[in-house]
């Protein structure tokens, strides 16, 4: 099947009510028919729903959709993206070990890598995106893991894919991607070589601004031991998001097309504004890695950033002038949004730090919606005056 039918055909098992759309299960615990029954799935040797925390029929078909569609054998649902993360760091990382993670990731991504592993024991060494010579020199005897993002938030580097698998491969390392701005619609990082592949669910998936949730999709031994984690941790994913995640799964690849469209046209639009200095979108000629971005791409997806040229000043004057367009730190939303990251989600950073993920004073991440996209232009042309 190819991806659109997966994403629509895939659910749950139709029950004796015989009916079309997947139903939601909204059960904490199960009943079994009798004690060897249930002896037999605590045990593990019979497969069955046990308690919610566990597993759900409706969390399951979510993460059965999301396998399918990342190209991998399972999946398992989390509450939110940032229990997918920490999930996995938690499930391989240990004690003594140490992660070799891109510079340009998510900042509270970055943000348990900076603070917290180390607690733990756990040592990290930041790289550049695409300075391949640098992950050379930052392996070490008990390197465990290579994470990276791409497209990055809210810098839009690309990474390669293909070279980084390799890398990966090379030094026996875990290659993790965070794969949240393309979804697997735009960009399968297993075809690459990715062993575990992350979604925060909470953005282009859902796609409405309605429901936190994440997932980690990889083969089915990786995947059975985050779950074991998750059992035990309880960064359980609610049943009515999973049904809402999984019924959006359904409209992904429309939705996608027409972000994309948008994004594209926006990003060539500002390209020639005498306000702005620089418009980053991966299918603009005119970024520095438009050719990866083409490879391992199918569309430059839905986030447009650009470059003010008067700074953080000049940022909070756009924000306060926009009409229509809302500002929200989230993004994948149908609404545009538009942040200014150096006042706001990367504002605890030094300077010198947001330069490294290229977060400028200047710049203007907009999650590009579904709506005209001549309203879109309209409403940044007025607000840049």
């Amino acid at each position: 099947m190819k991806f659109e039918t997966k994403a629509i055909r895939i659910q749950t098992e139709q029950t004796q009510h015989r009916e079309h759309s997947t139903p939601i299960f909204p059960t904490s615990s199960y009943t079994f028919k009798n004690a060897e029954q249930m002896r037999s799935m605590f045990a593990g040797e019979q497969e069955g729903n046990i308690y919610s925390r566990f597993t759900n029929p409706t969390c399951r078909e979510f993460e059965l959709k999301m396998a399918a569609l990342e190209g991998v054998e399972d999946a398992v649902s989390m509450a939110s993206g940032m229990s997918g993360v920490f999930g996995t760091l938690m499930t391989f990382l240990g004690q003594g070990d140490h992660i070799i993670a891109s510079r340009a990731i998510f900042g509270s991504t970055y943000q348990v890598l900076l603070n917290w592993l180390p607690k733990w024991g756990i040592e990290y060494t930041f790289v550049d995106s695409n300075r391949m010579e640098d992950w050379e020199k930052a392996v070490q005897s008990n390197t465990k893991m290579l994470f990276v993002e791409t497209p990055s938030n809210p810098g839009l580097d690309i990474i390669d894919l293909e070279k980084a698998g390799a890398f990966a491969k090379t030094h026996q390392l875990l290659f993790v991607v965070d794969n949240c701005f393309a979804t697997p619609y735009l960009q399968q990082p297993a075809r690459f070589g990715a062993d575990i592949i992350l979604h925060s669910a909470t953005k282009f998936i859902d796609g409405q601004g309605r429901v936190l949730g994440g997932v980690a999709c990889g083969s089915h031994e990786s995947i059975d031991e985050i779950r074991r984690f998750g059992r035990n941790t309880g960064p359980t994913l609610s049943t009515f998001n999973a049904w809402i995640l999984t019924k959006s799964l359904e409209t992904l690849h429309v939705r996608l097309d027409r972000h994309c469209e948008n994004a594209l046209n926006l990003a060539k639009h500002l390209s020639h504004h005498s306000q702005i200095s620089k418009v980053n979108y991966p299918f603009l000629e005119s970024h520095p890695s438009y050719d990866i971005a083409k490879k391992q791409m199918k569309l430059g997806g839905g986030l447009v950033t650009f470059e003010l040229k008067d700074g953080i000043e000049k940022g909070i004057q756009f924000l306060d002038r926009i009409k229509m367009c809302t500002l929200s730190a989230n993004l994948g939303d149908t609404r545009t949004i538009v942040t200014h990251p150096a006042s706001t989600t990367h504002a605890k950073l030094t300077e010198s730090a947001r330069q490294e993920v290229s977060i400028t004073n200047g710049l203007i991440r907009v999650s590009v919606g579904l709506e005209h996209i001549d309203d879109i232009i309209a409403d940044i042309e007025q607000a840049l005056g």
